[in-house]
Parts: C-alpha cells; structure tokens; sequence
C-alpha cells in the first residue's frame, strides 16, 4: 500500500518549473519531503491501533464473542493490572478448547458502576473482587461467587483497630469525640469494614479535612491517610487517636514498625472476611462455568499454572467457601447495607 502511494507521488507531483537543474533538484526535495510526512501519516495511526489491541481494548465496548472468555476488574490503572489477569485467563482458555473457547480477553472498568453494566450485558465473564465490590455484583447483576481466592497466600483477613496504649482508648465507645485514620474510600479492610462496624456498633461517623480538625464530643471523626505507613505514624504522633488496618499490615514489620509497635496496642478485631473471590456472569453457561471452577481448583497442583497464579498477585490456590465462609459473606452484605444508608 505504501509502494502505491510512492508511485502515485512519483507520478502526479510536479515542483514548479524555475529553471534548469534546478527544477530536477526541486522536484527530488519535494518529492521526499511529501513522501516522509505521507508515510508518517499512515504509519502512526498503524502504531496506535496495534497498541491498542495488544492491551485487549483497555474500557473497550468491543461486541461479544462465543469463542472468548473474558475477565473482568475495575481498576484505575489497566496498563498495571493487565499483567496480572491475562496469564491466568489464557491459562484457564487452554483447558476449554473442546467447548469452543478458544481465546482470552481482559477488560477492565473504571468503577463498579461500569462493571455492573458489563456483566449484566455478558460482556464480561468472570470477574475477581474484594467482598464488598463482589456482593454488590452479585446483588446488582446477579452474578455467582464461583470460588474463594488465596491472595498472596492468604485466604482471609481482618481488620484491628489500634491506638496508643496510653491513650484510654480500649472499646469503640472509647472512640467519641476522637479521630480515627482510614486508609482511603476503596479500601476493604481500612475503610469500608471499619467504618460499618463503627456505625453496628451506634458510633456516628464524619469525615474530617485534616487531622487537626476536631470532630463533635459524640461523634467519631475520621481521615484517610492514603496509605498503610501513615496511620500508625499518625497515631504515634498524636495526629489522630486511633486508626484502622488489615492484620496482615500489622504484622508487616515495613508498615508497622517496631518503634511504633511497642507504644500501640490493638483495642479491637473485626471477624475475618475472605481475601478476594471470583465471580461469574449470572448467564454464563454452565458448562463453561463447571469447567473454569475446576481449573481453579487444580491449578495448584499444576506446574503449568505457577508462572500464571505468580502474576494473578501470588494466588497460591482457590477454594469453595464453606458454611462459615457463606456466614461471613452474608455478615458482609448487611454492612454494606449500613454502609449505602449512612455513607453513601
């Protein structure tokens, strides 16, 4: 196609004749100068098409296709997230041949919201979530929690409630009139399931603009750090009174430092809630579904799934939620009722 347009320049362009060699010499410096910017414009639009192929139409509304599987997850950032699910969705394709999957794709959405439209439109399959995004999936859409998922090898976790060991605070109650530290508005374990147990518990909540403000003698103020390190320095330094985090932070002595450590002391556990859970489209078939659950669950026994459960954020295995499992889930979707009612 190029070469056409080589020819056609070679052809029909005609420099204006001033004379002599001159003219021939015109006619060469124009000529390459119109075949350069031709070919830049036809090779850049080239480039940002394939680059946009190969990141599977990044918050793309491509059309469905029978022969894809296609997993799903709300992100800020698709470039970073891609890495981690295309492995393990070509690594689940390649035991559905006889069921006419034949490819993965990824598609991301930018908040819950746009998940919930792809999933009840069927442009996405299976989705992976923390709980309070997967029961409002399943609650919205209709979706199917398939299996629990052993992020970075854990399966469930819990958030504690930590301040100063002399600061008085040993209940919740203990929390009116102080000031609480979050770690940001998405966070499972430092925001949503900390500030729904504080309203079970009849503690009002609001939000603070910094760690200097003082919230009302009978209600509970709070701030969001925006990330793990903060909050406890925060504590630490009498920025606020108590925050709130997962245990695994706490136990990671690079967020929880030991200086720190030994001035704090942990007033409060929520009940463990499942690390992460996949999800299935309500009207994906069947047979589809069977399979992709029992690819999971072996997966950790295959040593051709290893490089892809690394990615898939150091999955070390999945497994069905048993009674207690389901308990808490449902234990979650009553707080994410308290939730839509009092903050939201």
């Amino acid at each position: 196609m190029i070469r056409d347009y080589f020819n056609f320049i070679d052809d029909s362009w005609q420099s204006p004749d001033i004379g002599g060699g001159m003219n021939s010499r015109c006619d060469s410096g124009w000529r390459s100068i119109f075949a350069i910017i031709l070919t830049l414009s036809i090779l850049i639009p080239v480039v940002t098409i394939c680059s946009v192929s190969a990141s599977d139409n990044l918050y793309g509304m491509q059309a469905r296709n029978d022969h894809y599987l296609v997993i799903g997850k709300v992100s800020e950032d698709p470039k970073k997230h891609y890495g981690n699910l295309k492995p393990i969705a070509d690594y689940a394709v390649r035991h559905m041949g006889d069921l006419g999957v034949t490819e993965s794709k990824v598609l991301f959405a930018r908040d819950n919201r746009m998940m919930i439209n792809f999933l009840n439109q069927g442009k996405v399959d299976w989705v992976t979530e923390t709980p309070f995004s997967a029961m409002e999936f399943v609650n919205q859409t209709g979706a199917k929690i398939l299996l629990r998922r052993w992020k970075k090898g854990v399966p469930e976790y819990r958030t504690v409630f930590f301040a100063l060991k002399t600061s008085g605070i040993k209940s919740l109650t203990d929390l009116k009139g102080k000031t609480i530290a979050f770690e940001d508005p998405g966070s499972t374990s430092s925001f949503l399931l900390p500030s729904a147990t504080l309203i079970q518990s009849g503690l009002q909540l609001v939000e603070l603009a910094t760690p200097r403000e003082k919230p009302p003698a009978h209600m509970v103020g709070y701030v969001f750090s925006r990330n793990e390190v903060n909050a406890p320095a925060w504590v630490y330094r009498g920025f606020v009174d108590a925050a709130a985090f997962s245990n695994l932070d706490w136990e990671d002595r690079d967020r929880m430092l030991d200086s720190i450590r030994d001035q704090v002391e942990i007033f409060y556990q929520t009940p463990a809630v499942p690390r992460a859970l996949e999800l299935v489209r309500k009207n994906l078939s069947p047979q589809i579904a069977v399979r992709l659950k029992q690819v999971l669950l072996r997966a950790d026994s295959d040593p051709k799934a290893a490089a892809a459960l690394k990615a898939y954020k150091k999955t070390t295995r999945f497994d069905e939620l048993g009674t207690d499992d389901m308990e808490r889930i449902q234990h979650i979707e009553s707080l994410s009722e308290i939730i839509k009612a009092k903050l939201r």
